[in-house]
Order: structure tokens, then C-alpha cells, then sequence
């Protein structure tokens, strides 16, 4: 699988389906509150451990695509993707690589050398904290609607545009947690994850980070 793949296909990319969902765009006052809020919260989070369901949603099928699996995250930037059905593959994001073992198979991808990627690995640490307002990067809306917030990301990089067309972040209205992420590439295929049981601030070793 290209290293391309592997970075769709195992990121937080999602989300939810909007269409139809009544929400309305925040005021300026509103966007800032809520900023404060997801910034906080993202300060704070120094671990992170929750379930998660991931469905892939292509065009030239009529089913869509689904997993689950585990999420662990250590700051500041260890991040650990571990599938568990219908196929057992782990991706684990540490030092600008990505370690993957696909059913006992071994690979080891340097990100650091390739821009795209690392901005690639930036954007997945940063959207499981939910810590990535960055309009130097980004053209960005936001939401509200009854269960919580909607933050919808366009890429300004023509590059990462060739990877990702936009992304969206589901938050929670109590804590500002991130509970969906949408991934939508360019043709419109998009991947969807869904976060629970998430349980934050818990103890993590480094060694749940090893391949």
C-alpha cells in the first residue's frame, strides 16, 4: 500500500453526514469564545485513549468501507492507530516516521523529508486535539448546531490540494472535544471516524509506541 494510502486510510480524516443538519455560521464574537475553548482543552490534553469506528466512503462502491480500532495519543506528537477488526494493522506516527505492521508485516516511512507528509502528520496530531486554527494554512468556517460545533478546513497549499480537497471537524458543545473528523479527497471520496469511550489524561507509556 503507497505511503499515500496509508495516510488516508489510517488518519483521524471521518465525520459526519451534515446534509440536512439545521446550523448556522458563528459571529466573530462566537468563533473567538469557541477558539478559547478548543485551545484550552487541547493545552490541557496530554493524553489521549479512545475507541474509534472508521468508514471509507468510494465512489466506485456501493458499501462503504468499515473498521474499528484504538486511539492512543501521547504529547506532544506520538500518535497511535491500532485496528483491531476486520483486519488487525497498527500505524503509529513518532519521530517524523511512520511504523506500520500490516498483519505482522514491517515498514518503516520517513516523513521528514517529504513536506506534504510532515504537513500531512502535523494536521493528524493536531485534529485528535483539535489544536490546528491556523488561517495561515487553512480557509476556514465555522458552525454551530444543536449537539456542538462544525469546523470545515480547505487546504491553501495547491499541493496538499492534490491530497485533500477540505476537512471537518465535529466538536462537542459541553467540552470541545473533537468527536468526528471528515476527510474529503478530491474526487470526493471521503473517510469518516468516529471517536467513544474516550478517556483523556490517563496514564500512557512510551512503550505502547513501539512497533
Amino acid at each position: 500500500m503507497k505511503i499515500k494510502q496509508y495516510l488516508f486510510t489510517l488518519t483521524l480524516t471521518i465525520m459526519f453526514a451534515f446534509n440536512g443538519m439545521a446550523q448556522t455560521k458563528l459571529t466573530a464574537s462566537e468563533q473567538t469564545e469557541f477558539k478559547t475553548k478548543v485551545e484550552n482543552t487541547a493545552k490541557s490534553t496530554q493524553t489521549i485513549v479512545s475507541d474509534f469506528t472508521q468508514t471509507k466512503h468510494l465512489s466506485v462502491l456501493d458499501n462503504v468501507i468499515s473498521s474499528e480500532g484504538k486511539l492512543v495519543y501521547k504529547a506532544p506528537n506520538l500518535v497511535k492507530w491500532e485496528y483491531v477488526k476486520p483486519y488487525q494493522n497498527i500505524a503509529i506516527f513518532k519521530d517524523d516516521q511512520l511504523l506500520v505492521n500490516n498483519e505482522g508485516k514491517k515498514d518503516k516511512i520517513d516523513l521528514s523529508s517529504n513536506k506534504i507528509f510532515k504537513s500531512l502528520n502535523t494536521l493528524i496530531v493536531n485534529s485528535i486535539k483539535g489544536d490546528m486554527f491556523d488561517e495561515t494554512q487553512f480557509d476556514l468556517a465555522y458552525f454551530k448546531f444543536e449537539e456542538g460545533y462544525l469546523v470545515t478546513f480547505v487546504p491553501k497549499d495547491k499541493r496538499m490540494k492534490k491530497f485533500i480537497a477540505s476537512f471537518e471537524l465535529k466538536f462537542s458543545k459541553s467540552d470541545a472535544e473533537v468527536k468526528e473528523v471528515k476527510l474529503i479527497e478530491p474526487n470526493n471520496d471521503y473517510t469518516l471516524i468516529t471517536f467513544a469511550n474516550r478517556k483523556i489524561n490517563t496514564p500512557v507509556s512510551e512503550n505502547a509506541f513501539i512497533n
